[in-house]
């Protein structure tokens, strides 16, 4: 079940739970990807907190907002780069990407095979992905007050198992939201010590939420789920051939006559 996009908006930009977990995650995001000159960034479902830092590096940003989610213009005071998209049906060209970035795309999604399918068909030959999620493990998958406590929670090893069925390459992953889901001032006050602390150690069990990287496999693996394969059809198996029509004799032929009908 996707999230309405005005929650969301709400959630990240109006709150300041939100707005700590914005800082979180964008930081952990920022390291894996420092840059994105020069190159085109996709982000979908709620992607918008984590592509404000390439805007003005990247060669093109573009939003994708799931229909179930609804859209907002975005960014704020510059040119609009958010597009409502169908979740099974992407607007962009194959291959036409070089980085994605997935937050609450894949967790809400009721398809969520159609969607890790569309990320591989847009992504170029050897392009990445950044797929972020709530950690089944973690405090925030549990929390319906924000929005890591809708969909389903991973855990590495699901998330992981779910990426290569689908011909992505996991290559590296990190945890963020190592602070609890509670704007009590304590526990606002405490965390960037929270995180850091959180980052030094295995975040695995603790961080709220999964940040795992993928590269696209290519060529797809002969089989792989992420890949469609046409096979024939088996019904007809076991008859005959037709057998051939009896030849007709030249009278029969000229008057018209047709067999079978009386």
């Amino acid at each position: 079940m996707h999230l309405d996009v005005r929650d969301l908006r709400s959630f990240y930009y109006r709150t300041a739970l939100g707005r700590a977990a914005q800082k979180a995650v964008r930081d952990q995001v920022r390291d894996f990807w420092p840059s994105a000159k020069a190159e085109t960034l996709l982000g979908f479902g709620f992607a918008v907190p984590m592509l404000r830092p390439y805007l003005d590096e990247a060669r093109r940003v573009i939003a994708l907002m799931p229909a179930q989610q609804g859209v907002m213009p975005w960014p704020a005071g510059k040119p609009n780069v958010s597009v409502l998209s169908e979740e099974t049906l992407w607007p962009i060209q194959t291959g036409h990407a070089d980085k994605l970035i997935m937050l609450h795309g894949l967790e809400t999604s009721e398809n969520a095979a159609a969607v890790l399918r569309e990320s591989y068909r847009v992504l170029g030959p050897g392009g990445r992905a950044l797929f972020i999620v709530p950690n089944r493990a973690g405090l925030w998958s549990s929390n319906e007050h924000t929005p890591f406590g809708f969909g389903r929670p991973y855990s590495l090893g699901q998330l992981e198992t779910q990426l290569k069925a689908f011909d992505f390459l996991p290559l590296r992953h990190a945890a963020a939201l190592f602070q609890p889901p509670s704007e009590q001032k304590i526990w606002m006050r405490m965390g960037g010590l929270l995180e850091r602390t959180g980052r030094s150690i295995t975040g695995r069990f603790a961080g709220g939420v999964l940040v795992v990287e993928a590269r696209k496999q290519v060529p797809a693996r002969a089989g792989g789920l992420g890949i469609r394969q046409r096979r024939p059809s088996r019904v007809l198996e076991g008859l005959g051939a037709p057998a051939p029509e009896p030849a007709r004799r030249d009278g029969q032929a000229a008057a018209g006559i047709k067999y079978g009908n009386g």
